[in-house]
């Protein structure tokens, strides 16, 4: 099964200075452009500030939640990858195939689904792709687990 994002996400400057904030990265790449200048002045940068990449990973995955894991929640993500760099005023699209589909040993009652995502940007490269792994319940099956205290 396939998936395609009906809409896009423009990546601002904001959103990713926010989120980078947010998650304490300090990292100069992101919201240093006379540094980005001087120390990744050539390709695939061209001294332009980068998105960071949890951000990437976070919108990639978002733009899909409607048509994978709405009634699910992440237990995993694993292979991920960044191919090209995303940037202030990038547009990203998102895709994902079904990969595998199985039984939960520790939870009968649910289904584990991994799906492989690939965010592309808007001139379709890819930017990012990963394998989100998430829990369902079956149908007919209600959740049982620990009471809340």
């Amino acid at each position: 099964m396939r998936f395609r994002s009906k809409v896009g996400r423009t990546v601002t400057e904001t959103d990713n200075v926010w989120f980078t904030l947010l998650t304490g990265n300090s990292n100069q790449i992101h919201f240093n452009e006379d540094y980005t200048r001087r120390v990744f002045p050539g390709e695939p940068f061209n001294g332009r500030r980068v998105v960071n990449g949890f951000l990437t990973i976070a919108i990639a995955a978002g733009l899909l939640v409607d048509e994978t894991s709405r009634n699910g929640f992440q237990v995993g993500i694993d292979g991920v990858r960044f191919p090209r760099p995303v940037f202030h005023g990038d547009t990203m699209y998102s895709e994902a195939e079904v990969t595998e589909v199985r039984e939960s040993r520790s939870r009968p009652a649910f289904g584990l689904v991994t799906i492989h995502t690939r965010g592309r940007n808007e001139r379709g490269e890819t930017v990012v792709e990963f394998d989100r792994v998430f829990m369902v319940r079956k149908r007919g099956e209600a959740w049982r687990g620990a009471p809340a205290k």
